[in-house]
């Protein structure tokens, strides 16, 4: 697990349990829509800039003391982007399986002294919801370097390593050096990309002994606000994910950078 997601994880828990967020296991009992149309990343950005959102923003900027709450000031910029993980149809061989799927979509939260956040939001229950806000902006970031990198292409991250990678076609190219040491500078094919997540995967998928015995949860398969959840707790959506780890994780030292 990278020093990013590892303090976006722990944030993520701290963002829902001080300051205010709705409890993250209701997202679970939405499933996502197939794509992010016009009118669903509308949606979502409407949910990301409500006064409630913001305010919640303001106690977050403000947590460690950097700006004052009533100074925060913050505000959504740029585009909201939908954001895919590897797809467990995809790992199971299921014909016609895209490589990801739509997990959330992210909203860029900036404050007045510069800090940065992104805010997840996903289809939840209750309609369209912030379920996590994460440090950082690796969503935009990628985003950006996929595009540039295959027009056109698909930018997804394979959160069991955290990858980010960008596919098209039959090729699927690495995004950063977690996705290097996974299939090389120069990417693979999607078949072959295929064949080594079903190694590394294909044994915790529902249904199979590592899920059943219960050992960290197996693989989400289809659901809920965020879907494809790594191997916490299956059937947790993104929002619900996050606080999974960070529960294990707030035992850790938050690691700063320089």
């Amino acid at each position: 697990m990278s020093l990013r997601f590892r303090e976006a994880a722990v944030t993520g828990a701290l963002a829902a349990a001080v300051l205010g967020l709705a409890p993250q296991a209701s997202a679970s009992a939405a499933p996502q829509p197939p794509a992010a149309t016009a009118e669903v990343t509308a949606a979502a950005r409407q949910a990301a800039g409500t006064p409630d959102t913001l305010a919640t923003l303001s106690r977050f900027f403000a947590r460690e003391g950097k700006v004052s709450l009533a100074a925060a000031q913050p505000r959504i910029e740029g585009e909201t982007i939908p954001v895919h993980h590897l797809s467990a149809e995809f790992v199971a061989g299921k014909a016609g399986a895209p490589v990801a799927r739509l997990e959330f979509l992210a909203s860029r939260a900036v404050s007045s002294d510069g800090q940065q956040a992104a805010l997840w939001t996903a289809k939840t229950a209750a309609g369209w919801q912030v379920v996590n806000i994460a440090t950082g902006d690796d969503e935009f970031r990628y985003a950006g370097l996929g595009a540039a990198k295959l027009p056109g292409g698909t930018v997804f991250r394979e959160p069991q390593i955290d990858a980010w990678y960008v596919a098209g076609g039959e090729r699927v190219l690495p995004l950063d050096e977690d996705a290097v040491a996974a299939v090389g500078g120069d990417g693979t094919t999607l078949g072959a990309y295929r064949a080594r997540v079903a190694k590394a995967y294909g044994d915790k998928l529902p249904g199979s002994a590592y899920a059943k015995g219960g050992k960290a949860g197996g693989y989400a398969p289809t659901p809920a606000a965020g879907s494809a959840s790594g191997f916490a707790v299956v059937g947790l959506g993104a929002g619900a994910l996050t606080l999974a780890l960070a529960t294990a994780l707030l035992t850790l030292r938050r690691p700063r950078r320089t």
